[in-house]
């Protein structure tokens, strides 16, 4: 904790993702209007006294729905991420400590799905599964599974050759008890770095899914579908583009500076 602490830009990255995780939350009581609520005397309206943001091509108010949509996104980016670690991690380790033909046949298929561009892949499966968010959150979560699978594979295989493990295995302690008791603890530090990064990646691909309709679907407000809307009013109503733009921007920014910073303070070599 002292070693992150000392790091400027991972404690930015930690209060902007914590200012956005509480505006999500508090956003029933903070929202100045219904995110939903149409005015069609205030369409396109400037920002203002009445609309700090500006409002929409509905008269809907733009800081109401980026409060809002901060929950779809945060939701995606979170669930999306644990959905490939209950995947990838278990996987991952049964091809790294087993090895011989499983973790062959576990590297082949992990290989033909990388061969595939990560939000191609997510595109694809949120349109077999039909747009929503329930579905966009699988399909991303599908799509990260196989960095996870391989991030975890090769941790356990440099892990399960330490004195450690061989100590424990010369003591008769059985192959479960090995993978989870004096493996697993030791792998877990790459792990929490990679799921920091890859919460953003997703907030990206919840954005692009929600933009190209397969996401969150409208009225419900999501920055990619606002951003989708927006692109037909660059002209006439530009804050209509730019709030939930530098939303995306910041909060993708800051989970990748904390990342970063875990990833240096729980490096034991940076001590």
């Amino acid at each position: 904790m002292r070693r992150l602490l000392r790091r400027g830009g991972a404690m930015f990255g930690l209060a902007v993702v914590a200012f956005f995780v509480l505006i999500a939350l508090l956003a029933p009581w903070i929202a100045p209007h219904n995110p939903l609520a149409t005015n069609w005397g205030a369409v396109r309206q400037a920002p203002g006294a009445a609309y700090l943001f500006g409002a929409d091509e509905l008269g809907r108010d733009v800081l109401s729905r980026i409060i809002w949509g901060a929950r779809a996104s945060i939701l995606a980016g979170v669930v999306s991420v644990s959905i490939s670690l209950s995947l990838g991690v278990p996987i991952g380790m049964l091809a790294g400590y087993l090895g011989r033909w499983v973790d062959a046949l576990i590297s082949r298929i992990t290989d033909a799905m990388l061969a595939c561009p990560f939000l191609i892949l997510a595109i694809a499966l949120a349109a077999f599964l039909g747009p929503s968010l329930a579905n966009a959150m699988i399909a991303i979560g599908i799509s990260a599974t196989p960095v996870f699978i391989r991030l975890t594979r090769a941790q356990v295989l440099a892990a399960k050759s330490e004195d450690y493990v061989e100590a424990a295995r010369a003591l008769g302690n059985p192959h479960l008890r090995i993978a989870l008791r004096h493996i697993f603890p030791n792998i877990v530090a790459p792990l929490i770095v990679q799921a920091t990064l890859a919460i953003a990646a997703a907030v990206i691909a919840e954005a692009s899914l929600s933009f190209l309709g397969l996401g969150q679907q409208p009225p419900a407000p999501s920055w990619g579908s606002m951003l989708n809307t927006a692109r037909n009013y660059v002209d006439q109503a530009p804050w209509m583009a730019v709030w939930p733009g530098l939303s995306i921007f910041l909060l993708v920014l800051s989970f990748n500076l904390l990342g970063d910073g875990l990833r240096d303070a729980l490096d034991p070599r940076q001590k």
